[in-house]
Formats: C-alpha cells, structure tokens, sequence
C-alpha cells in the first residue's frame, strides 16, 4: 500500500479531522507538522501541480502574514510566493494530503476521500 503524507497543523480542527479520517481508513501517513518543518519552494511548486493550481489558490489570505509579507501584491511571480510561502508557512492551506503523485486540500477532510478509494 502507498504512503499518504499530510501537511498538518495539529492545531487546527480540519486537519486534525483530515488526519483521523485517514486513520480510520487505516492508510499508513506521514505527517509533516509544516509549521515546523516548512517545505522548500521546491516542494511547494510540485504540490500547487498536484492540486492542479497556482500558489495564490493554497494562501490563507486572512493571516496576518499575508498582507505584512505583501502576498496581496498581485505582480508577485509564482516564485516570489513559494518563497514567501516557505519562509511563512502559516499562510499555506491546510491541510494538504499527497497520495499516489495527487494531492487535495482537506477541506472539507471528505476530499480525502477522493484519493484513498
């Protein structure tokens, strides 16, 4: 069986639901605690494909580091963000559960689902 891994914020309720709904699922994961252990723009460049989106579509646009960090700078290059993102994980969208080379956002944690079955 495929090794899920989940960017996970244990203290937010969505991503701990997300978790325990692939726990119940009994699919082996790593967790990522990505506020400790930021992904590299590198990485964040091969989820935003994943997911089939741009950076600006993973942003927690009402964290204060968003605007502090100029995120809303709507001329800011796909790099610039990822840089920013890495340097700033608050702002990435959580959670974000890779399996099989796709990924989804759980929220709602039910997206998971789409990926596991």
């Amino acid at each position: 069986m495929s090794q899920a891994i989940i960017y996970h914020n244990p203290r937010c309720s969505k991503s701990r639901a997300t978790l325990a709904l692939l726990e119940s699922r009994h699919v082996d994961t790593h967790i990522i605690k990505y506020l400790d252990n930021p992904p590299s723009p590198q990485t964040l460049r091969k989820i935003t494909a994943m997911l089939g989106v741009s950076p600006r579509n993973i942003l927690r646009t009402g964290e204060k580091e968003y605007k502090d960090f100029g995120m809303d700078n709507p001329d800011l290059s796909d790099d610039q963000l990822l840089q920013l993102m890495s340097a700033n994980p608050k702002v990435i969208e959580r959670p974000i559960v890779i399996y099989k080379d796709q990924a989804v956002v759980g929220r709602p944690p039910e997206n998971v689902l789409d990926l596991i079955e």
